[in-house]
């Protein structure tokens, strides 16, 4: 567990050892336990405290990943280029040529 990311989740909330373990339903010295690292919190335990922080488990565990996105798949996201929407057609346009460099890079070019 990232002990340091707990305590600065409950920093920034300007919440004490006894406000966070109140909003948890446990005992201050449970709670202060987690942010030592003299206790280990259960699962339960763990998705409570990332949803009273509103982060991830993840998160709370150091654990850092890069956000992959499939160019297909582009549902919800906006891409702009000189702070102007791309439409569908230059999407796919730009997906095209990717393909088509990727396709010449095996050929020497």
């Amino acid at each position: 567990m990232n002990l340091d990311r707990l305590s600065e989740l409950r920093k920034q909330k300007n919440w004490s050892l006894q406000d966070t373990a109140d909003r948890l339903g446990i005992a201050k010295s449970t709670y202060a336990g987690y942010e030592s690292g003299y206790r280990r919190p259960s699962f339960e335990a763990l998705i409570m405290l990332a949803d009273l922080f509103g982060t991830s488990c993840d998160d709370l565990l150091g654990r850092k990943f890069k956000e992959r996105i499939e160019l297909t798949d582009l549902q919800d996201i906006e891409f702009t280029v000189d702070q102007k929407q791309l439409s569908n057609q230059e999407i796919n346009g730009l997906i095209a040529f990717i393909r088509a460099t990727r396709g010449m890079e095996g050929s020497g070019k």
